[in-house]
């Protein structure tokens, strides 16, 4: 694989495959490598992604933009740009909008979640 720059003015948001009101921006899948699928997510205002876990998967989670809450060891903290956060598999998390304007985070999964 070689290194791969993504201009955020070129950027394609589409539906997320299973959450509502959710939608990616692909930048690395499974496809281009098999040690990390990397994306960026944009959750509507009054919208979320619910609270979940990934088997396999550790979650890098970096707030780009808005603000919300996220679910963190069995609470609901508030997040905003320049927050960052941790998943260690099998960890529960989710992220809702409380915001006015889209949140959007950068996600790393390692190894690749498989969609």
């Amino acid at each position: 694989m070689e290194t791969k720059f993504f201009p955020q003015r070129e950027l394609i948001f589409t539906k997320h495959p299973t959450f509502d009101n959710v939608k990616v921006a692909m930048f690395i899948t499974s496809k281009e490598s098999d040690t990390a699928r990397v994306f960026m997510v944009e959750i509507a205002p009054d919208s979320e992604t619910p609270v979940h876990t990934h088997e396999k998967q550790a979650g890098s989670v970096f707030v780009v933009q808005g603000h919300g809450e996220t679910y963190v060891n069995g609470s609901w903290e508030p997040i905003e740009a320049g927050d960052y956060l941790f998943i260690p598999r099998l960890g529960e998390h989710g992220t809702r909008n409380t915001g006015s304007e889209p949140l959007r985070l950068s996600v790393h999964h390692s190894p690749p979640l498989l969609l």
